[in-house]
């Protein structure tokens, strides 16, 4: 509901060390009570395929933490071994330090409650309304009483500005309604994380930054902890503290840090031209 080969500077503004697989790790770690997930040594892939290799780092709590990457280099498969979907081939993945990966179903399940998840689609029930639609988590999960459970939804969805379209069907909002409704049932729960799948995909270039602006907001007002995957440049830059760059190719992380200054000060090739969007000159 986590990271680092790079360079440290004096100055990091937003937190993190810029991770390369060109330098060497020269930063101090964060101390252990600020790291919400770490994910220490994972495989992941399918049965017999193998998409990622050894993959190891942190996110750290009420921080926005993107997982980036090309299509096909492993970002959503990684998520789902993250919240518990799919086991992955190796290694071991602690929510709160809680191991997912060898928790019994009980177990799962608990620690599962800390986090919410918004799918790339936004997921919605398209034959209940959008106040049914993030009641539905408590009305499974709580004892809570139909006017309190009223009351919690109704809250959600003024976070994310719906107040308004409580009875409206998801059909009937835009793309950005649907994700930021996606969002609002996703915290039903009060959850410490949220796992976001592709949110700004399949918006335009103005609600995608809506769409962030709120990300941001709930953020700093929540001190929720975002975990996002995504390829949107314009959403990384503006919303994410840090992130790792996933490589198909190296079967690994390239690149981790504030992604502004990956941007800026990265030697690396493949980092270079997946943030400045540039043809590779350099075979990797």
């Amino acid at each position: 509901m986590t990271l680092p080969p790079g360079s440290s500077s004096e100055s990091e503004p937003l937190g993190g060390t810029v991770r390369s697989t060109e330098g060497s790790q020269a930063s101090v770690p964060p101390p252990a009570d600020n790291v919400i997930i770490r994910v220490e040594g994972v495989d992941a892939g399918y049965e017999d395929v193998v998409i990622l290799e050894n993959i190891n780092f942190e996110v750290r709590r009420g921080e926005v933490f993107g997982i980036l990457g090309g299509s096909g280099g492993g970002k959503s498969t990684l998520m789902k071994h993250m919240i518990g979907l799919n086991p992955p081939l190796a290694g071991n993945i602690y929510i709160d330090g809680d191991n997912i990966v060898t928790a019994d179903e009980a177990m799962l399940e608990k620690i599962q409650r800390r986090f919410g998840v918004m799918y790339q689609s936004g997921a919605l029930f398209g034959s209940m309304t959008l106040l049914e639609n993030v009641r539905l988590p408590l009305e499974v999960y709580t004892d809570l009483p139909d006017e309190a459970i009223d009351l919690v939804a109704r809250m959600k969805l003024e976070l994310v500005g719906l107040e308004a379209f409580t009875g409206h069907m998801p059909a009937e909002l835009s793309g950005g309604m649907q994700k930021r409704a996606g969002i609002a049932r996703a915290m039903a729960l009060d959850p410490s994380i949220l796992f976001l799948d592709e949110p700004s995909s399949g918006l335009d270039p103005i609600t995608a930054a809506s769409l962030d602006a709120t990300i941001r907001r709930l953020s700093q007002n929540l001190d929720v902890t975002f975990v996002i995957v995504t390829h949107d440049l314009g959403s990384v830059f503006v919303a994410m503290d840090r992130v790792i760059l996933l490589d198909r190719r190296a079967k690994g992380i390239i690149a981790e840090g504030d992604p502004r200054r990956l941007r800026d000060e990265t030697a690396d090739p493949r980092v270079r031209a997946f943030f400045r969007r540039e043809q590779e000159t350099v075979v990797s």
